[in-house]
Formats: structure tokens, sequence, C-alpha cells
């Protein structure tokens, strides 16, 4: 269950497109391929890397607090400047049925949830603090395994 490096970090700001705009225009990342989470969210990349995930502040009642709530697991900060719109860190990593076991001998609670586009199953945790931490692992394990997700993304803004 080796991690391999940090994948990305999750923004949650008022302006999407201003925000990515910035990120491209200044510092030279890239806008690039986003799986399909029926919410709106760009991915930046460095590279062939995707290192900055960029989502709108979800607003009580709307699909994106609906996906917020039942996919990522909940609450946010609520701040939209500052350190606060930092939404959670997320790992690359191999070994699921390991990272599995492991959580569940520590009586660690985790989400379990699969991207759109099949090839991310995604393990979500609440760490210290309540800090949100991300383990993402390619979906050909879960399927070799026969681990199923609780949710997927599309499962999460239907009403």
């Amino acid at each position: 269950m080796p991690l391999s490096h940090i994948e990305h970090l999750l923004l949650l700001v008022d302006d999407v497109d201003a925000t990515a705009d910035w990120f491209v225009e200044n510092i030279g990342m890239e806008r690039g391929h986003t799986p399909d989470f029926k919410v709106p969210v760009t991915w930046l990349y460095i590279g062939e890397r995707d290192v900055l995930h960029i989502a709108q502040v979800p607003s009580e009642g709307t699909k994106e607090k609906r996906f917020q709530e039942r996919y990522l697991g909940g609450r946010t900060s609520g701040q939209t400047d500052g350190t606060g719109i930092i939404d959670h860190v997320a790992f690359r990593c191999s070994g699921l049925p390991e990272m599995i076991e492991r959580l569940e001998r520590n009586g660690v609670e985790f989400l379990q949830r699969q991207a759109n586009d099949g090839d991310l199953y995604q393990l979500f945790i609440t760490g210290p603090v309540g800090m949100r931490v991300e383990l993402n692992f390619d979906a050909t394990e879960a399927e070799r395994h026969g681990i199923k997700p609780g949710l997927t993304a599309a499962e999460a803004v239907a009403s």
C-alpha cells in the first residue's frame, strides 16, 4: 500500500474560471482532462500531472452541495478566500485491499467512491483536526478484487 506522491489540492472558490485563468496566465499551469463528476470542476496540470482541482463553493440546495455532502462526505469551511479554500489533499496510492484492511483494523472511517470516467477509485478519510484526505487508486485494482464503491459521482448529485 505504498503512497507515491501528493496528487492534488482542491480549491473551493466563488469563480472557478477566473481562478483557473489566474493559475494558467500567471503560473503557467494548463487546463486539461477533467473526469465527469456531474458538477463543475476544472483540473489544472503541470505537464502530464493534474495538481490543482478548482470547484465552486457549494450553495445550499444545489446539486454541487448534494455532491459535496454525499460524495465527499460533508462539511466545507465555508470560506472563499485565504487558506480556508483548500478542501482536501489527495495522494496517489497502490494496494487498495491492503489500505482498506489497514483503515478498518485501525478503526478509521472512510468513504469509497468512484469517478464516473471509471478509472479512479477513491477513499475519503477524515484525518486529524477534521482534515479531509483523499487516497486515489487505479480503478482496475477495485475491479480485480471485487471492491465496489459506496457511491459514484452521478449518484451523489441525483435527487
